[in-house]
């Protein structure tokens, strides 16, 4: 199964709220990365956001690894400027059983920072979403400690953001950065982001490459089923996760925009 590369091609298998799930799909090879990445504008996010790059010594010998593997000169940061994917690689220390954040190159994060989650078990690094360690997280944890070398799964996700800039730190609390969006206007104001998410295990250091690729559209550019599965979720998220994402801030405009654009 091909998941698409673009949101409106991935929004259709995303979830659209209510219980968490991993919602994984397999992937051939051919359909693992972006086909056509802008590599001017790899170059351009590191350079303005340099602290995306977190690396522990751990990260040497996998980094080194996932470059050859793309046929890049060095290791994790040069192989994170070839792709469109921002990368990230976990790894369990000996005579433990969780996986630890040893190394990320992110240019175009979706509201976090690499510098606060490097070394944190896989637990600690989703705390803040709602719902996770009931929901998700053991299944999460038997998924990472199962995957083979080879097999290539994928996901995706969505979230409403006020930029459409690839680099997404709200520096505003929602009810501020949401404050000029309206019904009339949604279909401009409102940015959809989806993150397409892959994972894979390298052969040699058995180290688990999470890979992240961020896509950003206006919702006014998307399709009308996509506008309307959105407005759904917004209505449908799980308690808490809402809040997190700012839904309560632009829900209602939302809605209403997907009501005058089914008109």
């Amino acid at each position: 199964m091909s998941l698409g590369f673009s949101v409106d091609a991935l929004l259709p298998k995303a979830r659209g709220g209510g219980q968490l799930r991993m919602g994984l799909v397999k992937l051939e090879e051919r359909d693992w990365l972006q086909p056509a990445p802008d590599l001017a504008a790899r170059t351009q996010g590191f350079a303005e956001w340099p602290q995306g790059v977190q690396l522990t010594p751990e990260v040497e010998a996998p980094g080194s690894e996932l470059a050859a593997m793309l046929a890049v000169p060095g290791a994790l940061p040069e192989a994170a400027l070839a792709v469109h994917e921002d990368l990230c690689l976990l790894t369990k220390a000996e005579g433990e059983e969780v996986y630890r954040l040893i190394g990320a190159a992110v240019a175009w994060p979706s509201d976090w920072y690499p510098a606060e989650k490097i070394g944190l078990p896989l637990r600690a690094l989703h705390a803040p979403i709602a719902g996770y360690e009931e929901q998700l997280a053991t299944g999460v944890d038997r998924f990472m400690a199962t995957l083979r070398p080879g097999p290539i799964y994928a996901r995706c996700n969505w979230f409403i953001a006020a930029t459409g800039e690839r680099r997404w730190l709200p520096d505003r609390p929602p009810h501020e950065a949401f404050a000029h969006v309206t019904p009339e206007n949604a279909g401009e104001t409102l940015f959809v982001r989806s993150e397409r998410q892959t994972l894979r295990r390298l052969p040699q250091t058995g180290a688990i490459l999470f890979a992240i690729g961020i896509y950003v559209e206006p919702l006014g550019r998307l399709s009308p089923a996509n506008i309307a599965m959105l407005a759904q979720a917004a209505q449908n998220l799980v308690a808490g996760e809402g809040d997190r994402r700012g839904a309560p801030a632009y829900a209602d405009s939302l809605i209403a925009y997907a009501q005058r654009n089914a008109a």
